[in-house]
């Protein structure tokens, strides 16, 4: 199943840059729980910034990576076939985490959106494309503090 799990401010700003906007150790906790053992699914950029910020790809993960590059650093798969890597994981979740290329191209796609909100405006210059909520159904919603953890699954036609 492919899901798709991402942090939104009031404005859907979602970077600053190839960074964070903000630091949110309980968005930084949730990711983490929903992820773990888990597959996910990113661009090169944010493979770079993961990289960057930690000194290897995220931990206990499979860390698939959507390049045209021919080798990547600290161990990442290239993916090079991307409907049998999704095929591949019709039984299990293959998280997509970002950026902003993968996230339009693949949305479409997601069976499952796991959207936390960050209450207020901050600073950034990336934003997550619009959502047609009217494809999804809210199965949980979870507030903590200035955050709001949702789980959505697309409409089956």
């Amino acid at each position: 199943m492919l899901a798709l799990i991402v942090a939104v401010d009031d404005n859907f700003l979602i970077g600053n840059g190839n960074e964070l906007p903000w630091y949110e150790p309980n968005d930084l906790k949730y990711f983490k729980q929903i992820t773990l053992n888990k597959a996910v699914l990113m661009g090169y950029n944010t493979y770079l910034s993961i990289i960057k910020r930690l000194g290897r790809p995220l931990p206990r993960r499979i860390n698939y990576v959507l390049t045209y590059e021919k080798k990547l650093p600290a161990g990442g798969i290239i993916v090079d076939n991307l409907d049998s890597l999704i095929a591949s994981y019709q039984d299990s979740e293959l998280f997509v985490i970002g950026g902003k290329s993968v996230y339009e191209s693949l949305l479409p796609r997601v069976e499952r959106l796991y959207l936390t909100r960050i209450k207020g405006i901050h600073e950034g210059n990336i934003y997550f494309p619009r959502i047609n909520f009217n494809e999804f159904i809210l199965l949980s919603t979870k507030t903590n503090d200035n955050l709001t953890f949702e789980v959505y699954e697309r409409i089956k036609k």
